[in-house]
């Protein structure tokens, strides 16, 4: 029997054969979503096929946009290779069953009602994922046949030969079978033909049962679970075989900053997550060159740059650019003069214009996201931007929701990106491959007016950044209690209106009076800037306050019984009511206050749902995952570093012995930290 493995699914929402359908559409345009060692698919053409022994194409056999990862240049393969899918399917039909265009046993027969049936068709490449170290592994190629009368997908994998031409391999055929049993169960099963010759090369194709204990559950999960997304297909706008390449090569490239990272964020997060943006930055200024028959490479202003890695990746790779933020960085001394950092508050007005500039970005841009679309509109008619939101500001301040019916995040794009259209841009949505939550990029390099509309559209800008001038100010009102109910919506609708035309007219300097940027020196409220004695002061009284809760208990120590006292767990709340109102009125001004210090204090404290434990060392366990090899540097220079607090204050010492504990047991054992002398030589 060719049965790789069966599911069984109860459709209580009446989502199948509908979310089968969309199930499958996530395998075929995103399968490193569940085989992890690929990075994407490249749809590279689509349509509709007949099915009879001629085997000629239908009338209206059309290469169709599947609104998969493939991106534009995918889109452009597609329109233009109708003719090669009806050759294709052509070659394909006088492989399978002598000619006749029929799966092998026991697939299902391609059948449907009517003399002459379509199929539908998609040719996909899929692209393995590079492996440190190793060997790149050639993209696969698959005809994936959809057969919606049968409920059957049938995936066809390619083989071509020296003449161009494709052969299919036999062994690795397999079908995804619907199959509607009684009421609301149904059954989604996975066959094999050609079981015993299966061949798995650990990438595009991995084993057979992996097919059965991996893929086929997440297909039965999603027909019946499928939910609309809020956001695009990632990459939807460039070619994922292309990002897939640069990004390889650009990794590699600049994998030696995260050895030297001088910044006490975690390198491999900030390093890869630049490296990406860059990619996708390269690759769509490449087409964008294309498009508009370019040689020049885009010059670029990266506003609000924060460590500069992403300006400094650009300029590397031949644009010429320069980032500019409120704070310099240590790291900025690393780069070299070839990259241009600047020191400076942005305050958006005219004297931050930049008009000989092909493209603004803003990556994590705090407060100038919403400006970013403004300043690119007004520096000049070809000014482009990029913006990646992450925290969420309005012109004036902190961004205020105003629907619930959307997430935070999707309601702060919708905004972005409404900014954008009154700002005359065509704004294009696309999600990033990045380590962060918020990923979502939004495009703006074309105009929706003529350059002669260019006054016109700066009165429209005016207008709308006036407008949610106000309107704030009456959510502003309403939250102090302030009788709105009909200001509200007069406010609203007089402000909508047009403007006096002295009003209209943009200030010299500053297009918003008032506006924040960010401080200079960045205020630090993690209770890391309190007195060390004072927290030396507040740990010590909580432990005390956790060990003279409870009774010493019993416990066991590497089989031999040891009375070593616990204390007992409190929660925050019972351990704030022990603390006099200074020690907590200064821990107030603090972000996050009590809890924060005490879980600064890991090494004497666990936190746990609201409840505070005094740490036990002995039942501390290794993670199962293994460390980044940061990560695991870091762990070695700081070991015997510090003095273990059990040691000197606990009544029963250390629960570790010397050997065992990463404290230092007296200063004998002390070591100087690594990271310092690391931080004294750059």
């Amino acid at each position: 029997m060719g049965l790789v493995g069966t599911a069984t699914v109860r459709d209580g929402s009446a989502a199948l054969p509908h979310g089968f359908w969309l199930a499958v559409r996530v395998w075929l345009e995103k399968p490193q979503v569940v085989n992890r060692r690929l990075c994407g698919a490249a749809i590279e053409m689509e349509g509709s096929v007949p099915l009879g022994e001629d085997g000629e194409t239908s009338s209206h056999l059309a290469a169709v946009c599947g609104g998969g990862s493939g991106g534009r240049q995918e889109r452009r393969a597609l329109s233009a290779g109708t003719e090669e899918l009806g050759w294709l399917w052509r070659e394909v039909c006088d492989q399978l069953l002598g000619g006749h265009g029929q799966p092998p046993p026991p697939l299902t027969p391609w059948t449907g009602p009517g003399h002459r049936p379509e199929l539908g068709a998609v040719l996909r490449t899929l692209l393995p994922r590079r492996r440190p170290g190793g060997p790149v592994a050639s993209p696969a190629k698959e005809l994936a046949i959809q057969d919606v009368y049968n409920g059957t997908v049938t995936f066809l994998p390619l083989e071509e030969n020296s003449k161009g031409k494709y052969r299919i391999k036999m062994c690795n055929i397999y079908q995804v079978q619907l199959t509607h049993i009684k009421e609301e169960e149904w059954s989604v099963a996975i066959v094999a033909p050609f079981p015993e010759d299966w061949f798995s090369d650990g990438i595009a194709y991995p084993k057979l049962a992996w097919l059965g204990n991996e893929l086929l559950p997440k297909l039965a999960k999603w027909s019946v679970e499928q939910k609309s997304s809020e956001f695009k297909s990632t990459l939807s706008l460039i070619s994922v075989a292309k990002y897939s390449k640069v990004y390889q090569e650009l990794k590699e490239k600049y994998k030696e900053m995260v050895k030297m990272w001088p910044e006490v964020t975690d390198p491999e997060k900030f390093v890869y997550e630049d490296v990406a943006i860059a990619t996708y930055l390269l690759i769509l200024w490449e087409e964008q060159r294309k498009e508009k028959g370019l040689t020049k490479k885009q010059s670029f202003v990266d506003l609000g740059c924060g460590n500069g890695l992403l300006v400094h990746i650009l300029s590397n790779e031949g644009h010429s650019g320069r980032g500019i933020d409120v704070r310099r960085r240590k790291i900025w001394d690393m780069y070299g003069p070839e990259t241009r950092l600047e020191e400076s508050t942005i305050v958006p007005g005219d004297s931050h214009l930049f008009p000989d500039t092909d493209w603004l970005i803003g990556n994590h841009s705090d407060e100038l996201t919403p400006w970013i679309p403004v300043i690119a509109a007004r520096s000049s008619y070809l000014c482009c931007y990029f913006v990646l939101p992450c925290c969420f500001f309005d012109f004036h301040g902190k961004y205020s929701r105003r629907q619930s019916q959307k997430t935070q995040y999707r309601e702060y794009l919708d905004f972005v990106a409404q900014v954008g259209f009154t700002c005359g841009f065509h704004v294009e949505e696309d999600c990033l491959r990045i380590p962060s939550t918020k990923r979502v990029s939004l495009i703006g390099k074309n105009r929706t007016y003529p350059p002669a509309d260019h006054a016109l559209i700066d009165k429209q800008i005016t207008q709308f950044i006036s407008n949610r001038q106000i309107c704030a100010v009456v959510t502003c009102n309403r939250r102090v209690g302030f009788n709105h109910k009909d200001y509200s919506a007069d406010v609203c609708k007089e402000a909508s209106s047009e403007l006096p035309e002295n009003e209209t007219q943009r200030a010299s300097t500053v297009w918003m009076p008032g506006f924040q940027p960010r401080e200079k020196v960045e205020q630090i409220r993690n209770c890391a800037s309190l007195p060390q004695d004072f927290v030396d002061d507040v740990v010590l009284s909580v432990a005390n306050l956790l060990l003279n809760s409870s009774p010493q208990k019993s416990c066991s120590n590497g089989g031999n019984m040891n009375t070593w006292n616990q204390g007992e767990s409190l929660s925050l709340k019972e351990v704030a009511e022990h603390l006099n109102k200074e020690t907590l009125k200064k821990l107030k001004s603090e972000y996050g206050g009590l809890q924060t210090l005490l879980k600064n204090n890991h090494q004497v404290f666990e936190v746990l749902n609201g409840r505070v434990h005094i740490r036990d060392w002995r039942k501390e366990k290794p993670s199962r995952k293994t460390k980044p090899e940061v990560k695991r540097r870091l762990s070695a220079e700081a070991f015997k570093t510090r003095l273990c607090w059990f040691f000197i204050h606990h009544p029963d010492g250390c629960s570790l012995t010397s050997e065992s504990c990463p404290y230092a047991h007296g200063t004998e054992e002390l070591r100087q930290s690594q990271i310092i002398k690391k931080k004294k030589h750059i």
